[in-house]
């Protein structure tokens, strides 16, 4: 399986300091930033938005994760792509059309991310898998989206192993996200389940030693 890849979520930073919380970032020796945007209709809570990302992607150099918790992604794919998302995921449960929006944003030059809510079945996304690019991705959320902080919801560890096992049955050349309550110990029970992409925001952000939190994800 590749080596496991760190994204960053700036959801829970200092908001009035985010090109400090892009520094911090990089500095941890994270392999992504990870960018919530929530519309306050797919999700309870609105968060980041299109003139956000302008701004902050002047001050990072890493690839930028975004990941839409919006109704209507594939209405925003191209003003996320202008905007400065390097990856772009929307989730499965979203009113717009799955094998269109993956279309649209392999168009807009970004890799594509299907995401999963905690509670929608794994099979689910099994008939879009082979219109996701390599080195693209299946996003399966460990908290039930809209806000940051929450605890890890183990249930979702079988639905990683489900997913890994048909991707590597089909000969798929694609990675496992997970996000939400990501830390040491949960990191490596996600790890050891199947997923090669980690999200983790608050437990970076609170660690002593960041690069150290970093290196322990992997």
């Amino acid at each position: 399986m590749p080596s496991t890849k760190i994204s960053v979520s700036v959801l829970n930073a200092d908001l009035s300091r985010l090109a400090d919380a892009a520094a911090f970032v990089e500095q941890s020796g994270a392999d992504l930033l990870h960018f919530d945007v929530m519309d306050g209709c797919f999700v309870d809570n609105i968060s980041f938005g299109l003139p956000v990302l302008e701004s902050l992607r002047k001050h990072i150099a890493l690839p930028v994760d975004t990941h839409l918790m919006i109704r209507d992604p594939l209405h925003y794919t191209e003003r996320f792509a202008k905007a400065g998302s390097d990856l772009l995921s929307f989730h499965i449960e979203s009113d717009s059309d799955t094998a269109d929006t993956v279309r649209e944003i392999h168009r807009c030059g970004m890799r594509a991310g299907i995401a999963l809510s905690p509670d929608t079945p794994t099979e689910t996304v099994f008939p879009y898998l082979h219109l996701l690019d390599p080195d693209d991705f299946v996003l399966l959320m460990t908290v039930v989206p809209g806000r940051g902080g929450q605890a890890f919801l183990p249930y979702v560890l079988p639905k990683i192993r489900e997913l890994r096992t048909r991707i590597e049955a089909e000969c798929l050349p694609l990675h496992i996200e997970v996000d939400g309550g990501i830390n040491a110990e949960t990191g490596a029970q996600c790890r050891e389940a199947g997923a090669d992409m980690l999200v983790s925001g608050s437990y970076l952000f609170r660690a002593a030693e960041p690069a150290a939190a970093v290196q322990g994800l992997r």
